[in-house]
């Protein structure tokens, strides 16, 4: 694999940043994440830490030097984040469980597939043309789909800040699994939080994108969100990755992951679970399968709602 990357975030008008991003990586296979803690409900920074490390510390078992099972391993990875956070809130006696967004892209094979709960984004880019992104899991997005609002209205309608779908929720999540996306060299792979995505339009992060290197756009981009977000916006936090072949290489910043030993894992995402989380009693497999089941048979999308903010 040949590709080059780069993360940055922003506090913004916030007092902490709840965002958290990383990325993974072994000769074979490439793993991006981007979590949004979720400041309507306490410690969402807590949240996203523990669904970042969760996910990346399986990444890290799975990845042998390729996840086997893709879509298995996303969809597992959340529920384990999921069952973390709620062990967390257990040991720690906290009132309620923290929560957080999250949005995940594992890339092998020369295809990359994606998975998210909630708003924070995926955006699959070439040639400054958006070919997908992820659908966010809101209230706003549901009214859309059903012909209810206008799509002019997701910047200005009063559900806009409203989400059915996170990690730490009461509920189990549904973890929505994209298909798989076959890359050419030069596209890019932009997961962000919605601090960046809510101030500029799409078109917008396609176009600096493609007009400039991503080691140069996504500062930029954060940039101006918050100076346009001002004194309130949001924590803003971008994660991008060029793919690349060996007659499209763009100097000092490419990874170059063949050289690799099998069996080694690089990763931005070294800080350990929480030690009391070893120790905790695990829930019974037999309820959380039963949850899952319920969820992908009969769910409805919009009937639980928790506000974001």
């Amino acid at each position: 694999m040949r590709f080059s990357v780069y993360q940055e975030s922003h506090i913004g008008g916030r007092k902490n940043n709840q965002d958290r991003m990383g990325y993974s990586f072994t000769r074979d296979a490439l793993l991006l994440l981007v979590a949004d803690g979720m400041g309507g409900h306490i410690m969402g920074e807590m949240a996203a830490q523990i669904a970042m490390q969760t996910i990346a510390s399986l990444f890290q078992e799975n990845a042998t030097p390729y996840v086997k099972k893709p879509e298995r391993f996303l969809e597992d990875s959340f529920f384990a984040a999921h069952r973390e956070i709620h062990r967390y809130r257990a040991i720690n006696n906290l009132p309620e469980t923290p929560r957080t967004t999250i949005v995940a892209c594992l890339i092998q094979h020369n295809s990359a597939m994606w998975a998210h709960c909630g708003d924070s984004r995926l955006y699959w880019m070439r040639n400054g043309q958006i070919l997908a992104r992820t659908r966010d899991h809101s209230r706003i997005e549901t009214l859309i789909a059903q012909g209810k609002v206008d799509p002019s209205e997701r910047d200005t309608h009063p559900e806009r800040n409203k989400l059915f779908n996170c990690l730490g929720a009461p509920n189990m999540p549904i973890v929505e699994i994209s298909r798989r996306a076959s890359l050419q060299a030069g596209d890019i792979m932009l997961l962000c939080s919605d601090g960046l995505w809510s101030v500029l339009p799409d078109h917008e992060l396609a176009q600096r994108l493609h007009n400039n290197t991503i080691v140069r756009a996504v500062p930029e981009l954060l940039t101006t969100a918050t100076g346009i977000a001002g004194k309130t916006g949001d924590n803003v936090t971008a994660l991008a990755m060029m793919w690349e072949s060996s007659e499209n290489l763009h100097g000092n910043s490419t990874i170059t992951t063949h050289t690799l030993p099998i069996g080694s894992v690089t990763t931005t995402i070294q800080a350990p679970r929480h030690l009391d989380l070893e120790n905790a009693d695990t829930y019974n497999d037999s309820e959380i399968e039963k949850a899952i089941e319920e969820i992908r048979n009969a769910i409805d999308k919009s009937s639980r709602i928790t506000s974001r903010n």
